[in-house]
């Protein structure tokens, strides 16, 4: 106890019970601070909702192109075209077909359908519709951006900023379609014969989209914009 007579403890237990009734203040439904709070809440849970969203979405996309990374054989420095349809025909759009059948034998007759079966089955579907329209991969047909691709870890979708993607198509499979040219300077863009895509306009010179040619191998040149859905 000070000389005055005052307990500095009961004076800062005080204090804090002050703070904290203030800050449980309740204020009326209707009042400008309710709603200020309301609005505060209300934002901050739909932050909260992009972020989880976005997370998911990467975590997604980290999978896909992890799963190319692990097919592409070490001691090749790149596929042809033709290798890179087999890739998806005969390894990525059959990932699903064990779990499938396990779910099919395990199911008794006349039951019906587990959700796991339903969403196996349905995931097979968009991923067979996407190949079919257009297929977005990182290029595997450069050895250059191969290079890149393997130097990922396999989790941070940031590093892939640097890598160049294309777009393939099952239903016109000579077809190969820039999606997202790679940030880095290295990869060569006049050899390889690419156009980037009208609806891709990226942060790249001029010169850097001049260079770029869509790749045939034989069959008549179609951008994505003209191939019929």
């Amino acid at each position: 106890m000070t000389a005055s007579g005052t307990n500095p403890k009961a004076k800062a237990v005080k204090k804090a019970e002050k703070a904290k009734q203030k800050a449980e203040k309740i204020f009326h439904p209707d009042s400008r601070k309710a709603g200020q709070l309301q609005r505060e809440t209300l934002r901050k849970h739909k932050l909260a909702q992009q972020v989880a969203k976005r997370g998911q979405k990467q975590k997604i996309q980290a999978n896909r192109y992890a799963f190319f990374l692990h097919e592409i054989p070490s001691e090749v420095p790149a596929l042809t075209l033709l290798e890179l349809h087999d890739l998806v025909k005969n390894i990525w759009l059959t990932k699903y077909d064990l779990a499938l059948q396990e779910e099919r034998a395990s199911r008794r007759k006349g039951r019906a359908k587990s959700s796991k079966e339903d969403q196996l089955e349905e995931l097979k579907k968009q991923e067979a519709e996407e190949y079919r329209t257009g297929l977005e991969l990182p290029d595997l047909l450069d050895p250059h951006n191969v290079g890149l691709f393997r130097q990922w870890d396999g989790v941070d979708v940031n590093y892939l900023r640097v890598v160049r993607f294309i777009r393939i198509c099952g239903e016109f499979p000579d077809v190969v379609h820039v999606a997202r040219l790679g940030r880095d300077k290295g990869i060569p863009l006049a050899n390889t014969q690419r156009e980037v895509s009208a609806e891709t306009e990226m942060d790249v010179d001029s010169d850097r989209k001049s260079g770029l040619e869509l790749e045939r191998t034989g069959s008549t040149m179609l951008g994505m914009d003209e191939i019929p859905s």
